[in-house]
């Protein structure tokens, strides 16, 4: 397998993703573009009913259009007292063009109001925060080559729990009310560094990445 590009565009305008991209495909070789480098792209429905199909459709779409291989993720959260919610509409949890603020609260307040809300002990020693529901933070990667007609996929996912309070200041997304029992933090108080080592998005990249070819040659 060998793409035909030593560049790959990540279907994303959101500069957090693409420093956690850009710091990770480095190792391989690979230049990192994002849609922000780009004009009159088309536009991405994200029509599918699961993260690998959004992922899917958002890579198809933009390869398509610019054809370089081009990789995009579809991430999110799911929240078992929601029923697995917000899911594919984390983005836009409280509404199209909502800040990750305003979506944090959105899905506290979801919990509030859930009936089958149940609080979780937590088998470890030393003090926690009230933890309101197990969640699981869900990534799917796909990257489409229209050239070399390469397609490859990911799909991994990461543990924790979701408090009632904002802790940290890194991150991005719901990563303040995402809490990591085994290391008492959130995923916001973690260093870029860490993240990289534990989060979903770096679960399915590595997965990702051992399918991936090294750049032997720019093109």
């Amino acid at each position: 397998m060998q793409l035909q590009s030593n560049i790959v565009v990540i279907a994303t305008r959101n500069e957090g993703k693409v420093k956690e991209f850009a710091k990770l495909f480095g190792d391989k070789g690979y230049k990192v573009r994002s849609l922000a480098d780009y004009t009159d792209l088309p536009e991405i429905v994200e029509s599918g009913a699961t993260f690998a199909e959004n992922a899917r459709i958002k890579a198809q779409t933009i390869s398509a259009h610019l054809h370089v291989p081009v990789l995009a993720d579809d991430s999110g959260l799911c929240v078992k007292a929601l029923d697995g919610r917000p899911g594919v509409y984390s983005a836009r949890f409280a509404g199209e063009q909502a800040t990750d603020a305003e979506n944090n609260e959105q899905l506290l307040r979801a919990l509030k109001e859930a009936e089958s809300r149940e609080l979780h002990l937590v088998p470890a020693e030393g003090e926690h925060p009230e933890l309101l529901s197990p969640a699981a933070f869900v990534c799917a990667l796909s990257l489409i080559d229209p050239v070399a007609n390469e397609v490859i996929e990911a799909e991994d996912e990461f543990q924790g729990y979701i408090i009632g309070e904002h802790r940290g200041e890194s991150g991005f997304g719901y990563d303040p009310i995402f809490y990591i029992p085994e290391l008492g933090r959130t995923m916001a108080e973690l260093s870029i560094e860490e993240k990289n080592e534990l989060s979903h998005r770096a679960k399915a990249l590595r997965s990702f990445l051992n399918q991936l070819p090294d750049v032997r040659k720019p093109i």
